[in-house]
Formats: structure tokens, C-alpha cells, sequence
């Protein structure tokens, strides 16, 4: 047998090999498709492909055939994402709203091969998921222009679902008309309320009237339907797509750093291993004797979580009673959480982990 032959022999050895571990990789990949699907966690997750690539790249010494393991791990990668999101396809996703209105959008961003379920209202769409009717359900947090949404915040507090993944949305409101308009031919603007703050200055320095919606999608829809030269909707560059208006003017709303944050919500808590970017909410409430806020604060202090976010909200069958919550960075599952949460109930009534995520993602928003 001469050199050829050798390394060939070598090389139908090898594929062999690799065959078989390809398919016990891929059945492996069947068991984290569940589990994303169960937890509410989407396909793609940064955080952990980049952990697989460096921890790959390690195990090759020779530094010429690193790169090609690299190149030949992140395709492996991809074959995976395209496998889970075959497995996934099934997988309902509750929001509240309309097709095309931001909640939409954003569901779509982070399930893009779910099947997205509208619900009339914040309620409607956590309780699908509590009845089992959806897997899991996409809803609002937090806008950083009106700050919290207090009917999701208070759905954390008396419900009995978890936050599994957090996610921001940049929020950009553009002028649709019906195709043909211009801006010197509007007259009247049709949008959620929270959209016409938003614009506040564009719609002044224009002289425009103002409507109000249940959302910027039905606006858009209103718009649509009515074919008004002289009627425009502020809503989305895919709203404006999704019923056939023509984008007159983009980014009109004031602040550049308009962003709302979203929450994944499903039955099961997430068990995903924890690392350095984890994060975790908190909802509590203390006990009546001075001080005792303070005691509470200083203890998630001490053991050295950072906490991000502390806002209180009014319980609604106690008046002038209230609960707190908290996000803060670490993992509260470590020993250090263990005992802070172990003191922590020491001052507090009611004690709860609502959930656990890594880092926030961004979700991109089509240009108009």
C-alpha cells in the first residue's frame, strides 16, 4: 500500500467516524430543540456559539489547520440552527396586539419559525400560555420613553410563569400614507397615544391633527382601508409593508433612544447553565417595620449583586402596600445567591425568582 492509498484509508476511517458522531450530534441538537421549546428560549444564542468555537479552537495545536476548524465548526453550527428551526416550526408564541404592531415584530424577531398568536390584551396573551394554549408568550417590560408596563409587571407578581429571555427593540415610527401621498398633503395623524407623545414635535412643527388607535398596526390598517390622501398612521417600516402604504417620512419620533424591552414568558423555569453575563429578577415584598427596604437592599448588596433595575409597584388588594422588583446581574443559583436569598427571606414577607436570562439581546427593525 503505498502513501496514497494510506492516507485514504485514513480519510474513509475518519468520515466514518465522523458520520457517526455527526448523527449523534444531531440527536443530541433534538433534545435542545425541546428544551428551548419547552423554556421559551430562541435558536440562536451568541453567548454559547462563541463558547463551542473557542473551546474547539483550543483543542487543534496546529495554528494553519485552527482556522479550518474554526470555518468547519461554525458550519456545523449552522447546520444545527437549520435543524432546530425545523423542530421548532410547531412552536405557538402568544403576543398582544396585531399583526405589525411592535409586540408583533418583536415576537417574530425572536421565534422567527413559531406560529405568532394575537391576543386582545397583556392578560389574554400570559394566561394562553398558563392554559397551555401557547408555548410561550412575548409582552412589553419596559419603554424607555413611559418607563415600566405595569399590568406585565404585576402579571410577574401574581402569576405563576417565568421570564426566560429578555430583548430590546429600538423603536422607530415612520409616516405611512397610501401610496401617491406626500407629506405636504397630510392633514391628520392616526396612532396609539404613546406614538403621538412620541412624535409630539414632528406633528407640531407640521400643524397636523391628531387620532388616536388601539395600536400603530391599526392605524396603519385604518390608513389602508379608508385610502385618504390627506390621512397618515406613525407606526412601523414592516407595518407599512404589511398593508401596502408607502413610508412618507422615517425616524419622526424625538428621542433616537426610544427602546422597549421584552420578555419571553413560559411555564417552565429556565435551568440553562449560568455564566458570568447571567441575570435575574426579583420580586419581594418586606416586612412592615422601619427599615426593612434598606435591610433588603443591603443584603442583595453584600453578597455582590449588581442591581440593575429597582422600581416598586402598589398591591392591588392592599392599600398604600407595595412589592419590589429587582434586576440584578450574578447567579443567584451559586452558593453566594443561595445565602443571599436565605437572608433576604429573613426581611421579607414574599420572596420570588420570576426568572433568569443571559445577556440582553438587541432586536433589529427593518429600515423604512
Amino acid at each position: 500500500m503505498n502513501d496514497l492509498e494510506k492516507a485514504r484509508k485514513t480519510i474513509n476511517e475518519t468520515d466514518k467516524e465522523m458520520a457517526r458522531l455527526f448523527s449523534e450530534r444531531m440527536n443530541a441538537i433534538k433534545d435542545v430543540a425541546a428544551y428551548k421549546a419547552e423554556h421559551g428560549l430562541p435558536v440562536f444564542d451568541a453567548t454559547r456559539e462563541a463558547e463551542v468555537v473557542a473551546r474547539g479552537a483550543s483543542l487543534i495545536e496546529d495554528e494553519e489547520i485552527r482556522e479550518y476548524y474554526v470555518n468547519f465548526l461554525k458550519y456545523t453550527m449552522e447546520l444545527s440552527k437549520q435543524y432546530q428551526h425545523r423542530l421548532m416550526s410547531g412552536v405557538r408564541v402568544a403576543y398582544s396586539g396585531v399583526e405589525g404592531a411592535f409586540a408583533h415584530i418583536a415576537a417574530t424577531r425572536i421565534f422567527p419559525d413559531g406560529e405568532h398568536v394575537s391576543y386582545g390584551g397583556f392578560i389574554d396573551a400570559y394566561n394562553a400560555v398558563v392554559a397551555g394554549d401557547c408555548d410561550c408568550a412575548v409582552l412589553p417590560i419596559e419603554n424607555s420613553y413611559a418607563g415600566e408596563v405595569g399590568q406585565v409587571m404585576d402579571l410577574m407578581f401574581g402569576g405563576s410563569l417565568y421570564v426566560s429571555g429578555v430583548y430590546s427593540l429600538r423603536i422607530t415610527h415612520n409616516l405611512l400614507g397610501v401610496p401617491g401621498a406626500r407629506v405636504e398633503d397630510i392633514k391628520t395623524v392616526i396612532s396609539h397615544p404613546q406614538a403621538l407623545d412620541q412624535c409630539a414635535g414632528y406633528i407640531r412643527r407640521h400643524g397636523f391633527e391628531q387620532k388616536r388607535a388601539v395600536n400603530t398596526a391599526m392605524a396603519a390598517k385604518e390608513v389602508a382601508e379608508k385610502g385618504y390622501m390627506s390621512t397618515a398612521a406613525i407606526a412601523s417600516a414592516e407595518t407599512a409593508a404589511l398593508y401596502g402604504l408607502a413610508v412618507l417620512d422615517h425616524d419622526i419620533n424625538e428621542s433616537a433612544t426610544n427602546t422597549t424591552r421584552f420578555a419571553v414568558f413560559s411555564r417552565v423555569e429556565n435551568t440553562k447553565k449560568r455564566d458570568e453575563n447571567n441575570n435575574f429578577m426579583l420580586l419581594f415584598t418586606v416586612k412592615n417595620v422601619s427599615g426593612s427596604l434598606a435591610k433588603a437592599i443591603d443584603v442583595i448588596g453584600k453578597y455582590g449583586f449588581n442591581m440593575k433595575v429597582l422600581r416598586s409597584r402598589p398591591m392591588k388588594e392592599l392599600a398604600w402596600q407595595y412589592y419590589f422588583y429587582v434586576e440584578a446581574e450574578g447567579d443567584e443559583s451559586s452558593e453566594k445567591g443561595r445565602e443571599m436569598l436565605e437572608e433576604l427571606s429573613k426581611n421579607c414577607d414574599m420572596l420570588k425568582i420570576v426568572g433568569t436570562y443571559s445577556m440582553e439581546t438587541e432586536l433589529k427593525q427593518e429600515k423604512g
